[in-house]
């Protein structure tokens, strides 16, 4: 019995040392590592202490920058150099100086592209090859070879060429619908003729419309140094995928001012595969007129916040028509996607194949609405704009609103104006600037075609509705048509 518990005692003691001893051995390393790698006294904990900086945030930032250098050295090689020269006539205009997202003009235009396919395929922006009369494409061993157009859309300013090449590196495509503001990216080009330039910064936006720049627009927006000659060259996140092409700029003084622009990848492979087996693009139609919801126009036609697309026209016949959509209809779905504004459902139609069926949600007063419209193609003859026109000023204008004056649309004014014969309404004639109309955005020659969604066809028509509203301070509702668009117009009255 005495034997056993001694027994038992002697082994509970050497366990006791022998743990003892691995929590000592254990600190002495964790020391030494600490001095080595994190210590006041190692590299990294001097930098640290001189700008503040936790030691894990400085060994962070290292792993980062080697991240940055494997990415560049990945991705170089697919960034090809693009010289483009064409034949213009004297005082023809074309430097594009005073354009703030333009590049270069003149003889020769310089830029990049990124090699999508090994047998040459390369994407680039059009403007970079737009009226060429020959393009060169210089890859980073300093090879050079003669370019082709396969097929070039404006609509998006993109272009696909081809080298007679094969065996060449190519990048890998990211999924722009996964970013988010704040991530790091690097724009890698050929700025000012300095070739395979590497910039960072940071996606500062997505989703960026009306820009400008082109019809349709999605753009990713990144404060990454961006100059003439990056154009068509990647936008590229931390996993080396191509997450963009650099397009533009927005400056006043032509160089780098923290506004760049990129076409976003899932809209660039999309519109390259259609080049590619098409030799253009081909783009859905729905035939609707659309604006913007502002907080005043959302409360007036009941909707607690402005996000959707006001259906300002239809067009009579159409797809959307025929589905059943009217002016002020609101469509928040399109396909399933929200709809957070017009230019939202620009794409999403584009996107759209002709002869698909699409369910599109809609509001319409108090009602939720689901529709189904079968996409066209768009019409190749679809006008743009129009001229804007304008009746001539009326010796006495029949003053209705405060600052505002109306006459009878003629045939005679319709034909000025640039209006089918069958336009019915009343025209803008007279707007005093500061009054409640001119603060609305009337102009002269809009036609007013309904007051708080009444029609109006007759200057009778337009004086019955208004007597109406004679005294009161809420908001009217008009729906006007400019030059062949219509719109809705809210006017506050004083």
């Amino acid at each position: 019995m005495l034997t056993f518990l001694s027994s038992d005692y002697n082994k509970r003691v050497r366990k006791t040392i022998y743990v003892a001893g691995l929590l000592f051995a254990g600190f002495v390393l964790g020391w030494l590592v600490f001095s080595y790698f994190g210590g006041p006294g190692s590299f990294p904990g001097r930098l640290a202490g001189r700008f503040g900086m936790a030691p894990s945030a400085v060994i962070r930032l290292a792993r980062t920058s080697d991240d940055f250098t494997r990415v560049v050295k990945a991705v170089s090689p697919s960034v090809v150099n693009i010289s483009s020269q064409r034949v213009t006539g004297e005082g023809d205009g074309s430097s594009g100086e005073n354009d703030p997202f333009s590049e270069s003009g003149g003889e020769q235009n310089l830029g990049s592209g990124v090699i999508v396919s090994p047998e040459g395929y390369i994407i680039t922006n059009y403007h970079v090859i737009a009226d060429a009369d020959h393009i060169t494409v210089t890859l980073l061993d300093n090879r050079s070879y003669d370019a082709r157009v396969i097929g070039a859309d404006p609509k998006t300013d993109l272009a696909l060429l081809k080298i007679d090449a094969s065996g060449l590196p190519i990048v890998r495509w990211g999924n722009s619908d996964s970013l988010e503001a704040g991530e790091f990216v690097l724009a890698i080009g050929n700025p000012f003729s300095l070739s395979h330039t590497v910039t960072m910064g940071i996606i500062s936006a997505v989703g960026r419309a009306n820009v400008g720049i082109a019809d349709y627009e999605d753009f990713i927006q990144t404060d990454a140094a961006i100059n003439p000659g990056n154009s068509g060259g990647p936008l590229v996140d931390e996993r080396g995928e191509v997450i963009g092409i650099n397009t533009a700029i927005f400056s006043k003084s032509g160089s780098f001012q923290g506004i760049g622009f990129a076409v976003p990848s899932n809209m660039v492979i999309e519109i390259m595969r259609q080049l590619k087996t098409r030799g253009k693009v081909i783009r859905g139609w729905i035939g609707v007129t659309m604006q913007d919801l502002t907080p005043d126009l959302a409360e007036k036609f009941g909707l607690a916040t402005p996000e959707g697309a006001l259906v300002s026209d239809v067009t009579r016949g159409g797809p959307a028509w025929r589905a059943g959509i009217r002016r002020g209809d609101i469509i928040g779905r399109f396909g399933g996607k929200p709809v957070s504004s017009p230019a939202v459902l620009k794409n999403l139609v584009a996107e759209a194949s002709p002869g698909q069926e699409v369910p599109i949600d809609v509001v319409r007063g108090r009602q939720r609405l689901r529709l189904t419209a079968g996409i066209e193609e768009y019409p190749a003859d679809m006008l743009s704009s129009a001229a804007e026109t304008r009746p001539a000023r009326p010796e006495t204008p029949v003053s209705v609103f405060s600052g505002l004056g109306v006459m009878e649309l003629t045939r005679d004014i319709s034909r000025q104006l640039g209006l089918p014969q069958t336009e019915r309404g009343v025209v803008v004639a007279d707007v005093d600037e500061g009054s409640p109309s001119g603060d609305g955005g009337l102009r002269r020659g809009d036609v007013i075609e309904e007051i708080e969604r009444r029609p109006v066809r007759t200057l009778a028509d337009f004086n019955a509705v208004v007597s109406r509203f004679s005294g009161t301070k809420k908001p009217v509702l008009l729906l006007v048509n400019r030059a062949g668009k219509r719109s809705y117009v809210l006017l506050k009255q004083n």
